[in-house]
Formats: C-alpha cells, structure tokens, sequence
C-alpha cells in the first residue's frame, strides 16, 4: 500500500527542516567562539573598507552589462530553440524573429553609441 502523495510531501519537507536545524545547531556547538575586533570589520570582496561607505559609479559600466544582457539573454534562449524548432513550426519562427528585433535594436543602440569600439 503506498502512502498519500500529500504524506511523502509533508515528510520530506520535514525531513528538510529537521536536517537544516540539526545542521545550524551543530555549527553553533562546534564554531569557535573568538570574537575580534577584525572579525566585527565589514569585509567585501577582499577590499578593506577605507573612507565613507557611499561610492558613485561610472555610468560606462551600466552599459557594459546592458551589453551582456543582450548578448547573454540572446545565446540562452536562441540555442534551446534552435533544437526544436522543427516541432512547433512557423508561429515560433515569427515569435523568435520578434525576440531578435528587440535584441538587435538592442544591439543598434550600442553602436550608435559608440558601446562596440575597442579604443
């Protein structure tokens, strides 16, 4: 007799909060307890904080991840498509050469904007 699918639902969700609290009270019981004036530093990505904590940045690197989105965005869905194109047929055409206008106006808007020299 096999059991209520609603049943291996709730035990293996409980199964996950029981592994996660065992998990965090073991951590608590086993880690050190030495507390530094170092470790209570902000550390963020390996650069000791030095001056205020509010920093402008340049407006060139907002369109070099506008670039990576349109040319990330362009290659994760063109290439799973690309494999099962046969099956669903023209309208999935129409619908990706809509998808490619976009991304190409996309592309359009950085060379116009000089976004694409290497100097």
């Amino acid at each position: 007799m096999t059991p209520h699918p609603y049943v291996v639902v709730a035990a293996t969700v409980a199964g996950g909060v029981l592994f996660f609290a065992v998990a965090m009270l073991a951590n608590r019981l086993l880690r050190p307890q030495a507390i530094t004036r170092e470790k209570l530093t902000t550390y963020e990505s390996g650069v000791d904080p030095v001056g205020h904590g509010w920093a402008q940045t340049q407006v060139r690197y907002y369109l070099y991840t506008f670039l990576y989105v349109v040319f990330a965005v362009d290659a994760v869905y063109l290439f799973p498509w690309a494999t099962v194109v046969e099956a669903f047929g023209w309208a999935t055409l129409a619908e990706m050469g809509v998808f490619l206008g976009v991304l190409a106006l996309g592309l359009l808007h950085a060379w116009r904007r000089l976004a694409l020299r290497w100097t």
